[in-house]
Formats: C-alpha cells, structure tokens, sequence
C-alpha cells in the first residue's frame, strides 16, 4: 500500500521520500502537536494543535467554538503536517548546512465525532498519545465537558513523509578548508516533574510519570 499521489511526491530530492503507511504512522506516532492546515472563505489558515492516531485516521479536538474544528467538521479538507528535528547539520558551507529530520504531510477531509462512545475514544486516544498511561490516573470528562467539546477525525486519503539522516554532504573542494563541520544531535527529553501546590505530602507521582522519566 502507498499514500502518494501527485500531491503527495516528494519533488525536491525524491529520495528523501516515504508513501508506505508504516513509515508515515511511525513518525505520526512519534510525536504529537501537528499543524493543520485549511483554506477558508478564500484565506489560507495553519493552526498547532494535539492530535492522536488510530488507524488511517487522526483525532482532533478542542472547544465546540473552534473556528478550525467547525470548518472541519462540515467535511473541509485540511492538510496536516509534523516535524520532528533530530540534529543540526553543520556543513563547511552554509549552502550545505540542513538538518537531519523525520517529517510527515498527509490529506484528509474532516468529519465530527458526535456519539459519546466515540468522543470518548477518540479522547482517550489524543490523551495516551500525549501522556500514554494518564487517561486511567486522572478525572475523566463528564457529560457537560464532553458537550463542550468537538472532535474531528481526519481520514488519511494519502501522504508522504520526508527523512534526512546521515552527515555532512560538502562539496569535495570544501573539505580541504579548515572550517569545523558535523552534526548536534537535537533530542526532546522530560525533565523532573514539578508538583501542583495542592498535591497533599501523601499523593506520590503516579506511575506514567516514572514510565516515562525512567526511559
């Protein structure tokens, strides 16, 4: 299976091209804020926000006022794009400076989520892509929340994701200058958490956070 089409092809430097859904749903699933983008009444829009992934579909949600979440819902097509930065390329050249990266665009038109079992799930599947493991430690939206929120699903209709990895590509008379080149490694990692000034002596840190501040 493949998700391009001939909106999707990568162009510049085709190579660095991906259509295989498992290669776009993990990078999908490797982070979670994403910007959408969409045209409305003749104006382009980009809008960050979280997301969380199930299938070929990807879940938005936010106040039932949303201007985006609105226009999606009514069966508008967004585009929606992530990126995750994994070091910065330090060429002899600024023309050869890049970064390396693993980055995502993929298509869809938006549909409202409107039964309740169905928000839910689509809740829980934004909340464990953000925080995997909080939706069973904390207060779970009751009805008059979960009336005040919209969610929209996003059916992938097709996509690319775009990879540089590796190191310096100067040109070959450029490696006899004298002029420091490499890659930095960039890196998201959680520091230690901060307690609410509400939380009594007796609550400890649930297990979520040492899942994650242990890796």
């Amino acid at each position: 299976m493949s998700l391009k089409s001939e909106r999707s092809e990568v162009h510049r430097l085709p190579s660095r091209g991906h259509y295989d859904p498992e290669t776009i749903f993990a990078i999908l699933d490797a982070n979670f804020i994403c910007h959408v983008s969409f045209v409305m009444d003749g104006k382009p829009y980009i809008i960050p926000t979280a997301y969380g992934r199930d299938g070929d579909d990807i879940y938005l949600h936010g106040s039932t006022k949303s201007m985006m979440l609105t226009h999606l819902a009514a069966g508008a097509e967004a585009a929606i794009a992530v990126t995750q930065v994994d070091g910065i390329v330090l060429a002899r050249s600024l023309f050869h400076s890049s970064m390396n990266y693993h980055s995502v665009v993929v298509y869809g038109h938006g549909e409202e989520v409107t039964h309740p079992d169905a928000k839910m799930d689509a809740l829980r599947i934004v909340s464990e892509r953000i925080w995997p493991g909080r939706w069973d430690e904390a207060r779970l939206p009751d009805d008059d929340e979960l009336k005040a929120t919209k969610v929209v699903r996003i059916h992938i209709n097709d996509g690319a994701a775009k990879i540089r990895t590796g190191p310096v590509k100067d040109n070959a008379e450029d490696y006899e200058l004298d002029i420091w080149a490499g890659v930095v490694p960039v890196e998201t990692r959680y520091l230690d958490p901060e307690a609410d000034d509400g939380i009594g002596n007796h609550i400890q840190i649930p297990p979520s956070i040492i899942r994650r501040m242990s890796k």
